[in-house]
């Protein structure tokens, strides 16, 4: 039973604590602590960057000074910060400023619309979608033709992606790239009409397509750090205060220079904890070997730290169900290696079917060197088996588990028929005890958005309306903040620190605009942060509460 604790404090306070005034204050709240108790408190106190008292009003009243500073909630919910433990956070920030964003788009003129808006804001410059939505979230369920883009950018250098599966590109963009329906880069194909006519969208795949993006312009460096400080606060308005991040395609060593520069500056606001990606084909182990030569494990600090290797580790065996003896000797060079080195590993793993040409590797790996403590995980694997979870649970690996079937869950169930009623296994795996983390694989093949996930979480329904999950791999309401919160801090060592609102912690918190824990399941897609606080700093604010600084 869960009920307000108007009185109760915690007991094992500090003298010292009652002595020192706290910095802030946030009163009349309903606080979801997501501790061990289920605890909902009213009141929460912060010093030096740290929770120092949760509890009831007039036992943090006791710690007001002459400098604290004080929000009073309205008895709106209090979450903890939210944690995506797979978002590919920093290479969305260094083109967010000069991206077009379609997340959220309901009809195809809403996207014109704001290609539209971009063309006028940057005339003469490329118009890039980069990913994010999907056809099915426009009321026409379709994708734009590229009559239609002309109509609204006729000018520009228009790129689209979808997924990484598809792009439509304008004449212009075409042309500047050297492409054409008859000219194209190795693994790209054209879409015709039945005619034979060129309909502008190309297909590929994420090896293929990622190359493809890769030719288009970059930002500025002063476009970098623009966009990285407006994607992060757009995160902060979401709740968001930390992400991990595996890397990704199109993200290379010196691309890191915005992130690092903005840490310097004690300017970032979120923390990030970043997997170094394998972008070297053939020279992967060269690669990793030298990049870490002066980044140990866990090197940084609360605000930026490195998190070892992933998610690609070989090219060989990436996205491949039926890897060779000579794919998976390279492998496991590498990862036994790390396992050496004490490094975590992140990997990228979509199918069940072929996760024991994975799990077997490891297996051999921890015969010599024990892997559970360095927390190796698996992303994605949507349709892990209880067998495969087993496995894992046995070897200390953690599961990454992301809202792929939001956006992709028509074409997935269509493929995958009955089987998508437990994809992904939620329950089973918690039951297992296998550590998971929740997130969302953005800002190309998913929305960024943590409350669009949590709602997908418990509805299992997809962004065209279709259930998919059924009951039985359906979180409640707390579990799916928890594993969104502190199963997302297991990930980057930092469960101990962060993830739950107790006594020592980081004062990492959101103060709602709606109470997740009651609301109707098909309005969680609409919570959004009024105040948004890291390490007990404010780095998101609404009107509501704009006098706390």
């Amino acid at each position: 039973m869960r009920k307000l604790l108007a009185t109760l404090v915690i007991a094992s306070w500090a003298t010292v604590a009652h002595a020192q005034k706290a910095d802030l204050i946030v009163t009349n709240a309903k606080i979801v602590t997501l501790d061990s108790a289920s605890m909902v408190a009213q009141a929460l106190a912060v010093r030096e960057g740290r929770i120092v008292a949760v509890g009831g009003n007039d036992a943090v009243e006791a710690l007001v000074g002459s400098a604290t500073r004080r929000v009073d909630a309205g008895g709106r919910t209090v979450i903890p910060g939210l944690i995506d433990s797979h978002i590919h956070a920093v290479r969305a920030g260094l083109t967010y400023a000069t991206e077009v964003n379609w997340i959220g788009a309901r009809t195809i003129g809403e996207a014109m619309d704001r290609l539209r808006q971009a063309a006028r804001a940057r005339p003469a410059s490329w118009i890039i979608v980069a990913g994010g939505w999907s056809e099915l979230q426009f009321a026409e369920k379709r994708r734009p033709t590229l009559a239609e883009v002309m109509s609204a950018v006729p000018d520009s250098a228009a790129y689209i992606q979808l997924f990484y599966s598809a792009v439509l590109m304008t004449p212009k963009a075409q042309e500047t790239l050297g492409i054409s329906a008859e000219r194209l880069p190795a693994g790209i194909m054209a879409e015709r009409t039945p005619s034979g006519d060129a309909t502008g969208w190309f297909t590929g795949t994420i090896i293929s397509i990622s190359a493809l993006f890769d030719r288009l312009p970059r930002p500025s460096f002063e476009d970098n750090i623009a966009g990285t400080q407006q994607f992060f606060s757009e995160l902060n308005r979401l709740g968001i205060t930390g992400v991990v991040d595996p890397g990704g395609f199109s993200i290379y060593p010196s691309h890191y220079a915005a992130l690092q520069k903005l840490w310097r500056e004690k300017a970032l606001s979120v923390r990030v904890a970043f997997s170094l990606f394998a972008q070297n084909v053939g020279a992967e182990f060269e690669e990793y070997k030298n990049l870490t030569q002066f980044l140990p494990m866990g090197f940084g600090d609360d605000m930026l730290r490195f998190n070892g290797i992933g998610e690609r580790i070989t090219a060989g065996m990436y996205n491949n169900n039926a890897p060779d003896a000579a794919a998976k000797d390279k492998f496991l060079q590498i990862v036994r290696w790390a396992a050496k080195q004490g490094l975590s590993v992140t990997i990228h793993w979509p199918e069940d079917k072929s996760v024991h040409q994975l799990l077997d590797l490891y297996e051999e790996v921890n015969k010599e060197t024990p892997i559970a403590p360095l927390r190796w995980s698996i992303a994605h694997l949507d349709n892990a088996s209880p067998e495969t979870l087993v496995r894992m649970k046995a070897l200390g690996l953690g599961w990454t588990m992301q809202d792929a079937l939001y956006l992709g869950g028509d074409r997935i169930a269509a493929q995958a028929g009955e089987a998508a009623r437990r994809m992904p296994p939620i329950v089973t795996a918690l039951r297992a005890g296998v550590h998971v983390g929740a997130g969302t694989d953005a800002h190309r093949v998913a929305s960024y958005n943590p409350f669009v996930a949590l709602q997908w979480m418990l509805d299992g329904k997809t962004v065209g309306g279709l259930s998919t999950r059924g009951p039985d791999e359906t979180p409640s309401r707390e579990d799916a903040l928890r594993l969104y919160t502190v199963g997302s801090a297991w990930f980057c060592f930092d469960e101990m620190r962060r993830g739950t609102l107790e006594n020592g912690k980081l004062a990492d918190f959101a103060i709602l605009n709606q109470d997740f824990m009651s609301i109707p399941i098909e309005q969680i897609g609409a919570t959004a942060s009024l105040l948004t606080v890291v390490g007990g700093k404010v780095v998101y604010a609404t009107d509501v509460f704009s006098n706390v600084k």
